[in-house]
C-alpha cells in the first residue's frame, strides 16, 4: 500500500529530509523522491492533501490507481500440494497444471507462473519440521519393501487378471535399484525375491533394512522386532544384518520409498501388462 499522505506529511508538515521520510516511511528514497515529484506535478499540497481521503490523493498522482501495486493472485493451498506429491505419478508441473485450471474460476486473480509456483511452495517446505539427513556408506545398507499399488498378470489362455506383488530394494548409497513382481508377499517368495536381488547386485550388504512385514518380521516392534526365523537363517547364511524399518515411519526407508515411485511411474509410462 502507498504511503503517500504520510511521506507528505513528513515533508511539509515535520520539514524531515527525504532520507528521514524514508526510514520513517519504510520506504527507499527513491520512492519517496517520486511520490514527492508527482505532487509538485499535480500542484497537490500538504493542505490540501490533509482533506482529502487516500483514494482522492492517489487518483491525484495516479492516472490509474494501483497500476503499481502487484496484481492479486490465486492464493496457493500448500498443504493440498505436499499431500498430493506423496501419491504416485504426482509431479509439482502436473498440480500447478490443476492449480491454473481451478484459478480461472478466481478472475480477476490471477494464478502464479510454474517458477513462482515452485519457489513458493519450497519456501512452505522449509518450515515443516526438521529432519535428520541419512548418510549412506557405499555397500551398507539395501532398504526392501513392497509397492502399495499392485501390478497384475493376465492368464493368456483364460483371460483370468491375478494381482501381484512389486517387490523394490534400493543401494543406499547410489540408489541401484533391484524390482520383481511375485505372486504374494509369503516368506518363501520374500526370501526368494531376496537371493535374486543379491545376485543381481553381485555382492552383499552390510545391512537389509525391510519394511516391517511379517515374512521379515514375526513379532513387529518399534524399538525390539523379532525377526522372522526363515527370514533369520537367510540373513546368517548370507553374513548380513537385518535391521527392520521402524513401523509407520517412512523416512526410515526413504531410499525404497523413492524407489517404489519409480518402478510405479516406469510401469505407468511404458503402459506394461506382464502376461503368464
Amino acid at each position: 500500500m502507498r504511503k503517500v499522505r504520510e511521506i507528505l506529511r513528513l515533508k511539509f508538515e515535520c520539514k524531515r529530509s527525504r532520507a528521514d521520510i524514508a526510514a520513517s516511511a519504510c520506504v527507499g528514497e527513491s520512492t519517496v523522491s517520486g511520490y514527492l515529484a508527482r505532487a509538485e506535478k499535480a500542484g497537490l499540497t500538504w493542505e490540501v492533501a490533509r482533506e482529502m481521503t487516500d483514494a482522492e490523493i492517489e487518483a491525484r498522482l495516479f492516472r490509474d490507481v494501483g497500476r503499481n501495486e502487484p496484481p492479486a493472485r490465486v492464493p496457493i493451498d500448500f498443504a493440498w500440494v505436499h499431500r498430493e506429491l506423496s501419491k504416485p505419478c504426482v509431479t509439482l508441473q502436473t498440480l500447478w497444471l490443476e492449480y491454473r485450471e481451478a484459478s480461472a474460476a478466481q478472475a480477476p486473480l490471477k494464478p502464479y507462473e510454474y517458477s513462482r509456483f515452485c519457489d513458493l511452495y519450497a519456501g512452505w517446505k522449509k518450515k515443516l519440521g526438521v529432519v535428520m539427513r541419512q548418510v549412506h556408506r557405499a555397500g551398507e545398507k539395501v532398504f526392501i519393501d513392497y509397492s502399495g499399488r499392485k501390478p497384475h498378470l493376465v492368464d493368456r489362455t483364460t483371460g483370468e487378471v491375478i494381482e501381484v506383488e512389486l517387490f523394490v530394494a534400493v543401494l543406499g548409497a547410489s540408489n541401484y535399484t533391484y524390482a520383481e513382481a511375485t505372486r504374494s508377499q509369503k516368506v518363501a517368495d520374500f526370501v526368494g525375491s531376496t537371493v535374486r536381488m543379491l545376485e543381481y547386485f553381485g555382492g552383499v550388504p552390510e545391512v537389509l533394512v525391510p519394511d516391517q512385514l511379517r515374512s521379515a518380521v514375526s513379532g513387529p516392534d518399534r524399538y525390539e522386532p523379532d525377526i522372522n526365523p526363515t527370514y533369520l537363517e537367510m540373513a546368517r547364511h548370507y553374513g548380513v544384518t537385518v535391521i527392520p524399518a521402524r513401523p509407520r515411519k517412512p523416512r526410515d526407508k526413504a531410499k525404497v520409498e523413492g524407489g517404489v515411485l519409480i518402478a510405479q511411474r516406469w510401469r505407468r509410462l511404458t503402459g506394461c501388462t506382464c502376461r503368464s
